[in-house]
């Protein structure tokens, strides 16, 4: 494919075959920063479940002066949590959008649906943008009635979350350029006040749990700006505002697991009175614990990170050349480290979850070790490392490079950081080329 040409995919929308473009002339809005809506972030808005979910949400308040209601078209169900990505990717463009100085600022966004099926970490396959339009049929569908952001003129509003979504197609190929969606004025109003908006962890969007997705909203809402006090709230209260289906006992149940794994991004929790009929959790940023903490306080066994595992096949003097690094040249490999942050114990545990042959000793280190390091480093070449889709994406994207090289000093950054791991390798290292081909593209011949 040339450098002009446009990368498309098809599916099937509407009973129709509709090809989307993934790269079309916009701007690049792949690596915004990410924000959410905060009235939303602590309150039952959407179905904790991917089930189909018809039956209402009716909330009300401990103090009985904030009112949400959300109830579900019949055919198309609830919006979901995961359904939120989508909102949480509109309100970081619009924000994005602000930051520029863009005064001329629309509730009606054209959005390339590839960058945002990437940004949060869907994939785009074809039934990744399948799964694009369920959520934009739900989420257009679902009717919310409440009365926050009520004043003396507005007792309560009524709304959906997108008014309307449209497929963009060239006039004479017929070819889709992408999509237009308009939200609602009630969020489009409220993101529109920077103070509304709250930054999240790029990482909020590799929470695989409903539950634990709101937890996180719920608890960087609560938590964010309390210090190192936190915020506690009982378990009671907490599954009122989730509008959780479960019942409480298994409400509490899942909480405390979500607990003592406490993996979620940015946030420490910890239940008190674990034992107790009325137990309580409390939820601390781990930036204003102690030591600047990143990673929960507990010991934790961490195997070897992947790269340490393919370079221990070599010689010990290239290992060495890689690893020794000076401190200064490592800060200026041009990758976040709160990207590539995630916990051994986590990766193992979906591993093993996914691994149809898996290990009959649970306590097999050497298992786990091989289960972290096997997907991610099958060879010393970048082809044989990286999963063929993301190879085919940075060749096309970043050409001119040697990524055996590339994807070497990749690795050796990871060896500093011997206590982080990024989820998804293959992910993190195209984030990594993006950056590095965009600061040095004009040092390759032709340039």
């Amino acid at each position: 494919m040339s450098q002009g040409e446009n990368e498309a995919v098809a599916t099937v929308v509407g009973g129709r075959r509709v090809q989307f473009e993934m790269f079309f002339t916009l701007p690049d809005f792949s690596e915004i920063s990410l924000r959410d809506y905060q009235e939303t972030m602590q309150r039952p808005f959407f179905s904790l479940s991917k089930k189909k979910r018809v039956k209402p949400i009716e909330y009300v308040s401990p103090d009985k002066q904030v009112t949400v209601h959300v109830s579900a078209n019949p055919e198309y169900g609830m919006a979901t949590i995961w359904d939120a990505d989508i909102m949480i990717y509109l309100a970081s463009h619009l924000n994005e959008l602000r930051e520029r100085g863009d005064n001329d600022l629309s509730p009606t966004i054209r959005v390339q649906p590839g960058d945002l099926l990437k940004r949060i970490c869907w994939g785009v396959s074809g039934r990744a943008y399948e799964r694009l339009i369920g959520a934009l049929d739900r989420l257009q569908a679902t009717t919310i009635k409440t009365n926050i952001r009520a004043n003396s003129k507005t007792r309560e509003t009524t709304f959906s979350w997108i008014d309307s979504y449209t497929h963009l197609v060239d006039e004479r190929t017929q070819r889709s350029l992408g999509m237009e969606i308009t939200l609602s004025k009630w969020f489009f109003d409220g993101v529109m006040d920077k103070r509304n908006v709250l930054a999240i962890s790029p990482l909020y969007f590799e929470i695989t749990s409903g539950l634990g997705k709101w937890l996180y909203r719920a608890s960087r809402k609560h938590a964010g700006g309390n210090g190192a006090e936190g915020f506690t709230i009982g378990f009671e209260t907490l599954h009122q505002k989730s509008g959780s289906e479960s019942s409480l006992p298994s409400f509490k149940n899942k909480i405390l697991e979500l607990a003592r794994a406490n993996t979620l991004p940015e946030i420490n929790l910890e239940v008190i009175g674990a034992e107790t009929p009325r137990p309580k959790l409390k939820m601390v940023m781990r930036r204003f614990m102690g030591g600047h903490q990143e990673v929960p306080s507990r010991k934790r066994a961490t195997p070897p990170s992947p790269a340490r595992s393919a370079e221990s096949s070599k010689t010990v003097g290239s290992s060495k050349q890689l690893q020794q690094r000076p401190a200064e040249e490592a800060a200026e490999m041009p990758v976040d480290p709160s990207l590539v942050r995630s916990l051994v114990q986590r990766a193992v545990a979906d591993l093993k979850a996914t691994d149809p042959k898996p290990s009959q000793d649970p306590h097999d280190q050497s298992y786990a070790a091989a289960a972290v390091s096997t997907p991610r480093r099958r060879g010393g070449r970048a082809h044989e490392v990286l999963d063929p889709e993301t190879y085919a994406a940075i060749k096309a994207e970043c050409p001119g490079w040697d990524l055996d090289v590339l994807i070497k000093q990749f690795d050796a950054f990871l060896n500093s950081n011997p206590d982080e791991m990024p989820r998804n390798y293959s992910k993190r290292f195209y984030g990594f080329m993006k950056k590095h081909h965009e600061r040095n593209k004009y040092t390759l011949p032709g340039f």
